[in-house]
């Protein structure tokens, strides 16, 4: 482990709180033990911990984000996902398949959109030139946590979302039966309504998309349809 996390997993280790820790476990489908610190307190705790050691050497940052994801507690895959956010607009290009490791290992919705909408699509900001060789590729590779990333990574780009690759890759995923892409396509459609509703409404009424997908889509334009 590297020496710049140890005090931040004692820190973590010291507050931990068995009685929140089993309900967050059974919130998660038990997939990974919790020490039990609930979100405020866990950013409280992480600022705590930068304001006493602050923010690591850049250099050292992948072997400590690739340490925190080792851990067993699911709070410190927060931490990572927390600490890489401090350097988004600094990392190296190569960084995106650190960010494709993690969307794949430890895989769920509370890291994976995480990882999308906040790492992911802000690397894909500043390196436009790796959109279309990476979307291509997690789109092919059947993984659906990288599909999902490649259908929200966009969340947030409003005017400047590339409209023509959002509805390609949601074409691409419209057979599929699985939640977290049902509901992803669903997402990504109403929240880029709120930047063109015409065009969103156009493309739910002319494509087949499951229930799931086109009630999400829809929710905040139905008294305009």
């Amino acid at each position: 482990m590297h020496n710049y996390i140890r005090p931040l997993v004692e820190l973590f280790r010291q507050n931990a709180n068995a009685e929140n820790a089993a309900p967050m476990a059974k919130y998660m489908k038990n997939l990974f033990p919790y020490l039990g610190i609930k979100t405020p307190q866990r950013r409280e705790l992480l600022k705590q911990f930068f304001k006493e050691y602050g923010v690591p050497e850049i250099s050292y940052i992948k072997q400590i984000i690739l340490d925190l994801w080792e851990l067993p507690e699911r709070e410190f895959q927060y931490c990572a996902v927390g600490i890489l956010r401090k350097f988004s607009k600094k990392l190296d290009k190569e960084m995106i398949d650190l960010f494709e490791y993690l969307i794949v290992h430890k895989s769920w919705w509370d890291t994976v959109d995480g990882l999308a909408c906040w790492l992911v699509g802000n690397h894909f900001k500043r390196f436009p030139e790796f959109i279309r060789p990476y979307t291509e590729k997690w789109m092919k590779s059947g993984n659906m946590w990288l599909q999902r990333t490649v259908i929200l990574f966009q969340l947030d780009y409003k005017e400047k979302t590339d409209v023509e690759l959002l509805f390609e890759n949601i074409k691409k995923c419209t057979g599929s039966k699985e939640f977290f892409i049902q509901k992803a396509i669903g997402w990504a459609l109403r929240e880029y309504s709120k930047t063109d509703e015409a065009i969103v409404i156009d493309f739910v009424e002319n494509n087949k998309l499951a229930s799931l997908s086109k009630r999400e889509s829809l929710k905040r334009l139905k008294k305009k349809i």
